[in-house]
């Protein structure tokens, strides 16, 4: 069920967003908080050298008084909320903004000491799977906390299932690659902030018609944001959100598909994200099998059709269409 709070929620988002940009982006350039291109990456990318960076920003404050003020605004739209009590969604809620926070904070710090400490490699691989290791086991003991960890889960076309002490490690996992495959499909002007809009879209859909309102106001204040910041992020990119912005997407897309109890719901809504992180994973491991020889012209997948002659707005639109249509399937088969 569509709310007047659920569109002010977006609004508000946007507006607060795009607004940010206009002071956010010249300070960013003031303190020289610059990207700095690969040279492994297509040659073509090096003018976007010193182009701000962490215009994830933009994000956090954006979503947080959007969902403040949805949140006002639902408290009077609904006495009696479906699947949970409003004080249990308010709780699902604020784990989802601690949730996409805590991973945003590990990119923060990857990206600032990649742009002031001048490494380009940012924060050391341990110490990011470390932050990683801990964000996610708060997260599941919050689910916990509210009810919303169950073994059973149920797949389109399969049937519904029990995987006992296996949905542990499974969920554990799957939360760190699907916060990374997030992250590293952050790699040409406006595909993340544009693939995300649509799957916070999809979770919104899915949250209101079952009766999860807060999180579709969590939801919707996420694509809120990303359109906003895709004022400034759309070819050709004015600013980009660094890993301050993918982490803290991957939180948060993670959290929304748990805030409806379904987590396997991430198998059809994340689709772009996996096909990206397998890409990835195939091109690493044939390149070792082979002794140098590649699958891909350069992965993430993205690259690759960028390296075969696609532009940035053709691949900006053609994942963003599979999306749509993947949460359509997850709509129907939710």
């Amino acid at each position: 069920m569509f709310r007047i709070s659920f569109l002010v929620t977006g609004i508000l988002a946007f507006a607060v967003s795009a607004a940010e940009g206009i002071v956010l982006i010249p300070w960013l350039r003031k303190v020289k908080f610059g990207q700095t291109i690969k040279e492994i990456g297509p040659t073509w990318h090096q003018s976007k050298q010193g182009t701000p960076t962490m215009g994830g920003l933009m994000f956090y404050f954006g979503s947080f008084v959007a969902i403040c003020a949805g949140l006002s605004m639902l408290s009077g739209e609904i006495k009696d909320i479906a699947q949970l009590s409003y004080g249990q969604q308010v709780i699902s809620l604020c784990i989802s903004m601690l949730t996409a926070l805590a991973f945003g904070l590990i990119g923060f710090v990857d990206d600032y000491i990649k742009v002031v400490k001048k490494r380009n490699l940012g924060l050391k691989a341990r110490y990011k799977i470390a932050g990683q290791v801990v964000a996610t086991t708060l997260f599941l003991l919050g689910q916990s906390y509210i009810g919303h960890i169950s073994t059973i889960i149920s797949l389109p076309l399969i049937g519904t299932f029990d995987l006992g002490y296996l949905y542990y490690p499974i969920a554990f996992l799957g939360i760190i690659f699907m916060v990374n495959a997030v992250n590293l499909t952050d790699g040409i002007d406006g595909l993340c902030s544009s693939v995300t809009f649509i799957v916070a879209l999809g979770f919104m859909m899915i949250s209101a018609a079952y009766g999860y309102y807060t999180n579709a106001v969590f939801a919707i204040a996420i694509a809120g944001a990303c359109a906003g910041f895709l004022v400034w992020n759309f070819y050709p990119a004015k600013v980009f959100m660094g890993d301050t912005g993918s982490m803290f997407l991957g939180g948060a897309v993670v959290a929304m598909a748990w805030a409806v109890n379904r987590p396997e719901v991430i198998l059809l809504m994340g689709i772009v994200y996996t096909c990206e992180a397998l890409s990835v994973v195939i091109q690493v491991t044939y390149f070792k099998l082979t002794h140098g020889k590649r699958i891909f012209k350069m992965s993430p997948i993205h690259h690759h059709f960028e390296m075969s002659g696609w532009s940035e707005i053709k691949i900006v639109t053609v994942f963003s269409t599979i999306r749509a249509v993947f949460a359509l399937l997850a709509y129907i088969s939710f």
